[in-house]
């Protein structure tokens, strides 16, 4: 909450105090998350949390778009880059070791480059997007639009960490 909400708050809250005092236009290019919308289990806090910088995005670009202040999101989708931590890195390849295997998984067929990303940022910080404010841009082949004809059985949470549920020491057999 701290780093995503309150962290993106503060940076957004000092360039548009300085904008504002100065009377000179400005673009702010917020990064969220899908789990904003779709919520996201084992990482409530996060989720909350992006779900407020999107609030923030579309309540500050009215605030702030009479005096020239445009305010976006960008939501990044999978960008392998060569910086990644190793947790993340592991998760990639625990959920699919072959790279063409990772790439079936996206509507797209593929993971993005970062320069897409790249391109979509500036995008919104230029004067081609002077009117577009308010808008969260979700940059991830359609990734978090997707949906599976068959449905995998439900894990809890909890389970899929190796905890019971609250108040319970153990995990309940799945058999």
């Amino acid at each position: 909450m701290d780093i995503t909400l309150t962290g993106t708050w503060f940076m957004t809250r000092e360039f548009g105090r300085r904008h504002l005092a100065a009377g000179t236009p400005g673009s702010i290019v917020n990064i969220g998350a899908s789990y904003a919308w779709t919520g996201g289990p084992g990482f409530a806090h996060s989720a909350a949390a992006k779900a407020g910088v999107k609030n923030l995005v579309e309540t500050l670009a009215v605030e702030w778009g009479p005096y020239g202040i445009q305010i976006n999101g960008l939501v990044p989708g999978l960008f392998p880059h060569t910086d990644m931590t190793e947790d993340i890195r592991g998760g990639l390849e625990r959920a699919a070791p072959a790279a063409d295997a990772r790439d079936a998984r996206q509507p797209a067929l593929r993971v993005g480059a970062p320069r897409e990303l790249g391109w979509a940022a500036t995008f919104l910080a230029s004067p081609y997007a002077r009117f577009v404010t308010g808008h969260t841009l979700v940059v991830d082949g359609a990734n978090w639009q997707r949906r599976a004809l068959v449905n995998p059985e439900v894990v809890p949470v909890r389970e899929q960490l190796g905890r019971g549920p609250f108040g319970t020491a153990q995990v309940p057999d799945r058999a």
